[in-house]
């Protein structure tokens, strides 16, 4: 048999490749610093590729807590990016524009009264028969509002006030009295002019004095007081109003709205105890850094839960807050889609810093956390800290002994973080709700401090398409979106919104020092100046959503809440003493 010839397979390799490879091989065989030459270039090569950074890692999972390496999530921070957004370290150029407003020095607080508004020594304002007794609801900040809203419709009603009663029964179980929070004596004397105003009750002929309870419609106007509780004050002499939460009306003549603001900007001071530690806190703050951020960020599970939104936490999320949920038992069921569309579902932690990041503050800023338990814990704080490493709390910047004769009372707790969010350069919220409003109003009462309120329905657009943008767009988005929820002078129209957020008819005008200082730039012209190399790209019908944010402000009336005695809550409009939902979790 022919014997079969092995065959050799050789590499099929271009004949034009081959003889490159023959023609540089005889070639560097003849010349060695030739070929030491290529080998330096192919070394420097090598090196360079192994020491260059690793493209950005993209996380494509919706949920914030999915981000379980906090500290490599600098670059990486967006749900569904591509590898054009990249978020940048530092802010941006706005400088010291970003801690302050170029025309709040043109504005101040003005709350005393006319002289044409009786006070309490008046002889027509002499009534010592009539005693009204204030029950308030919720936790700190709302009963803030109850305290200051009292005080007001004992000068309408002509009445003695006897100092509020706080809740002590709600969801926050604070045994706390008024003295414990407030500076009792303070609050009498200040508003002397203004009210009588008395500790507690004394027993007359040896008899206590058994008040008659009853309750008032929600924003009761002055004429509503007088109709609905005067005569039943005149004929029962003691009249205590029950859940006395937003039971007076928004819009009130000046005098009274100035009455107001006496209240709440100067009557209501905390104890001496709670504003030594807080301001603690603040000067620890400061030694950190000359300028610091305070967020409040409200993503407690029940506030989660109760928001009926849905953070892309899957069916263990649906599961955890679906179970809190359920303990308000004729909460209706919500569309998680349609609140977060509309606005009403708070950012989550990484959404507020790349807001923060977007408006210009750089992962070198100092940030003071004002919260209690995060939903996720610090998986979900994760993203906020790789953007903003400077992170702080009243927990890590006081030791458990100093925090000791606080920690067991949450509206204790609550006057801690009050006091740094309202002493802070910049104060950013997460939901409107009550602890937001009164910072809010109070900023703007004391020189129009920055204030953040996160304009929820467009940046929850775009967040959702942010993967298809590069960084630069999408913080202009951002800036532009946030026009008017600044904390600037004359954001909102006055009387719009609620009077705690916008105390308007308590802020005066330096009109003379206006004029001397010429024409002041628009918003717009701040974000334009502050941000040319942001690649502006606002079409007109985007302009024209900005137009529409600033001029329509709504009433904040669309998710009523009311809590019964029982602890269920019925939704709907029109039902006696609803509350908002912000309104509820907010302190």
């Amino acid at each position: 048999m022919r014997r079969k010839k092995r065959e050799t397979k050789r590499p099929n390799i271009p004949a034009a490749v081959l003889h490159w490879i023959l023609f540089t091989r005889h070639y560097l065989v003849r010349f060695p610093l030739l070929t030491a030459f290529f080998g330096f270039l192919l070394f420097l090569f090598a090196a360079f590729a192994f020491l260059s950074p690793l493209p950005p890692i993209i996380n494509h999972h919706n949920h914030s807590s999915q981000l379980k390496n906090g500290a490599k999530a600098e670059e990486s921070t967006l749900s569904k990016e591509t590898s054009s957004f990249r978020v940048p370290r530092s802010g941006g150029r706005l400088g010291s524009h970003l801690w302050s407003s170029r025309s709040s020095k043109f504005y101040y607080g003005c709350s005393n009264a006319s002289e044409s508004f009786e006070n309490a020594a008046a002889d027509t304002r002499k009534k010592s028969d009539r005693y009204l007794l204030i029950a308030t609801s919720g936790g700190l900040n709302q009963q803030r509002t109850g305290i200051t809203d009292g005080v007001v419709a004992a000068y309408i009603l002509n009445a003695t006030l006897v100092v509020p009663k706080l809740d002590q029964k709600s969801f926050w179980n604070d045994s706390s009295d008024f003295a414990q929070i407030f500076d009792v004596d303070w609050f009498i004397s200040f508003l002397s002019k203004d009210v009588t105003i008395i500790k507690q009750l004394h027993a007359k002929g040896g008899k206590a004095l058994n008040p008659y309870r009853m309750r008032v419609p929600r924003k009761c106007t002055p004429t509503c007081y007088l109709t609905k509780v005067l005569p039943v004050l005149n004929k029962k002499h003691v009249v205590q109003l029950g859940k006395f939460d937003y039971r007076l009306s928004n819009r009130l003549d000046p005098d009274l709205q100035k009455l107001r603001c006496r209240v709440n900007y100067h009557a209501l001071k905390f104890t001496d105890t709670i504003l030594e530690m807080g301001k603690k806190l603040v000067q620890r703050m400061r030694m950190k850094s000359e300028h610091f951020i305070a967020l409040h960020l409200r993503f407690e599970p029940d506030m989660l839960a109760f928001s009926g939104c849905y953070f892309g936490g899957g069916e263990k999320e649906r599961m955890e807050l679906g179970k809190i949920r359920r303990r308000w038992k004729s909460l209706h069921a919500s569309n998680p889609d349609k609140e977060r569309r509309q606005g009403r579902c708070p950012l989550t932690p990484e959404e507020v810093g790349l807001m923060l990041r977007a408006l210009g503050f750089g992962s070198d800023v100092h940030l003071y956390v004002a919260s209690g338990e995060v939903y996720g814990g610090e998986e979900t704080l994760a993203p906020l800290k790789a953007l903003f490493p400077n992170f702080h709390s009243k927990e890590t910047l006081a030791s458990m002994r100093e925090l000791a004769p606080f920690s067991s009372f949450s509206s204790r707790m609550a006057a801690l973080d009050f006091i740094v969010c309202d002493e802070s350069d910049v104060f950013s919220t997460n939901n409107n709700g009550n602890m937001a409003k009164i910072l809010a109003g109070r900023r703007r009462y004391f020189g129009h401090k920055p204030t953040i309120r996160p304009n929820a329905k467009k940046l929850y657009k775009l967040f959702m398409s942010r993967h298809n943008k590069t960084w630069e767009e999408f913080a202009s988005r951002v800036r532009t979106h946030q026009i008017g929820f600044m904390g600037e002078p004359n954001e909102v129209k006055p009387g719009r919104g609620e009077f705690h957020e916008n105390p308007s008819s308590c802020i005066c005008e330096d009109s003379a020092a206006k004029a001397r200082a010429g024409p002041t730039p628009t918003p717009q012209n701040r974000v334009d100046e502050g941000h040319k190399d942001g690649k502006e790209n606002i079409n007109k019908n985007e302009t024209g959503d900005v137009t529409d944010e600033l001029s329509i402000e709504d009433d904040q009336d669309l998710t009523d809440m009311d809590y019964v005695d029982n602890g269920t809550a019925v939704k709907g409009k029109g039902l006696p003493g609803e509350m908002l939902l912000e309104e509820f979790f907010s302190d």
